[in-house]
């Protein structure tokens, strides 16, 4: 297959097809993971915000008293307030319920109506811009690129007047280190993923294409034996007829020679292309489902019984023409029936016995032998002859293959005899098989289903 450029060529293209189309969906999937996974992280750094911001609403509130100024009692219930003007580099920072906001990643900011800031809890962002007088979400960057989201809040006091703004601040550098990672991870990995999938296709391509070369490789194997099978008696008929055409005068004996030649070499003609249609026939689908179906609708039956002892008896010439002998055993009580075409079941039956008897020398024995197993009829031919190899086995039944290509050409045989054998046989929802020993004979043996019920 490596030596044929189309096949290369088609495998390419489905290789990269495959790796394309594999291509587009992963990255999609990443690019829709990437998305869902930015999407969750956000929605939880909002909703922790959220979470937050609510919880010192809530807790702020009922201590506000006067708008834009910092009450004790706010300074207490969040230990570690700077206030705007005081040194708190060195205050310590006592862990409380609102703890988390001390935390690295987050900040809180007090400031008045008009935007001065009052005060200031957390580690605070440098270089933030300042903040706005409104409610709402926003994202900002500070002096060193680190991004951070913030929702700012109106505070009123107890009294229900607006008291000023609180702002509380997450950093985003673990979110955007995250996505970056995730980022890192889709472009090294997709090209990675692309080269394993582009093996992966070479190879699956090969698996798909395989079964079409060899089914390539058997019809330029068919077409190569199918034309060397038609020249020979084509070749014959031309050598013979170009014998003849020089000659002036003809002798009635030299005429019907040639005329006998020439009719020999055209019978020949007509059985291999009739053995080459029976076979494509039977080897359709759609034939072979529309005459099954014919079958089964006229309930076409055969007798085994009286079928096999009818070609054994018109066959006895064979065997009187060579000393062997050629044996029938019925194993069974009752006659067995099978649906089918009787003329195909007599061609498959006489081709394993002919072959049987060409290839039994003489002093050899040749028996058919019928018998059941369960609901199957088993016709076996059995031989005392050479024998067939175990690396030829398993293409006897192959068109044109022959075990002996001279002895067959002396018998006159194609090679389709067994493939003939072996497609009606699964025409009949059969099987054929064949047991062999160099020098001890063969078995063929043929399966077919028995009508149910019927004796």
């Amino acid at each position: 297959m490596h030596q044929n450029k189309l096949f290369n060529r088609t495998r390419v293209q489905l290789a990269g097809w495959y790796a394309g189309v594999m291509g587009l969906i992963l990255s999609l999937s990443g690019l829709t993971a990437h998305q869902m996974l930015a999407g969750a992280h956000w929605q939880a750094v909002e909703q922790e915000l959220e979470s937050i911001s609510g919880t010192l609403h809530d807790t702020l509130e009922p201590k506000l008293v006067q708008p834009n100024r910092i009450e004790p009692a706010i300074e207490q219930a969040l230990p570690g307030l700077c206030l705007v003007g005081t040194d708190c580099s060195n205050d310590a920072q006592t862990r409380h319920i609102l703890g988390i906001v001390q935390q690295g990643n987050y900040y809180v900011r007090f400031f008045t109506q008009s935007g001065q800031p009052l005060a200031s809890l957390g580690s605070q962002p440098e270089g933030l811009p300042p903040p706005e007088t409104k409610e709402g979400w926003n994202t900002l960057q500070d002096q060193n690129r680190i991004r951070y989201h913030q929702t700012t809040l109106l505070l009123k006091t107890a009294t229900g007047s607006a008291w000023g703004y609180m702002q509380i601040g997450r950093s985003l550098k673990e979110y955007d280190d995250h996505l970056m990672t995730l980022r890192l991870l889709l472009v090294v990995g997709l090209p990675l993923s692309m080269l394993g999938v582009a093996g992966a296709g070479w190879w699956l391509a090969g698996l798909a294409i395989r079964p079409v070369y060899q089914s390539y490789q058997q019809m330029q194997q068919f077409t190569a034996d199918a034309a060397h099978e038609l020249r020979t008696p084509i070749a014959a008929i031309r050598a013979t007829v170009e014998s003849v055409q020089d000659e002036d005068d003809l002798s009635p004996e030299e005429m019907q020679k040639t005329l006998g030649v020439v009719d020999r070499q055209n019978k020949r003609l007509a059985h291999l292309v009739q053995d080459l249609l029976l076979l494509s026939r039977m080897e359709s689908p759609t034939e072979t489902l529309r005459e099954q179906k014919v079958l089964a609708e006229k309930r076409q039956t055969c007798c085994l019984n009286d079928l096999i002892s009818d070609l054994v008896e018109s066959l006895s010439v064979l065997e009187i023409s060579a000393p062997m002998k050629l044996l029938t055993q019925f194993r069974v009580k009752e006659p067995l029936y099978v649906m089918g075409d009787e003329n195909q079941l007599g061609r498959l039956f006489s081709n394993l016995i002919v072959n049987a008897l060409q290839y039994t020398p003489p002093g050899g024995i040749v028996t058919v032998i019928l018998k059941r197993d369960e609901s199957h009829a088993l016709i076996q031919v059995q031989d005392t002859g050479i024998g067939i190899a175990p690396a030829d086995q398993s293409r006897i039944f192959d068109r044109f293959y022959r075990v002996s290509s001279d002895r067959s050409r002396q018998t006159g045989g194609a090679g389709l005899g067994l493939a003939i054998a072996r497609a009606i046989a699964q025409f009949h929802h059969g099987i054929i098989q064949v047991e062999s020993e160099l020098s001890r004979g063969s078995t063929f043996t043929v399966r077919l289903p028995l009508i149910p019920g019927l004796k």
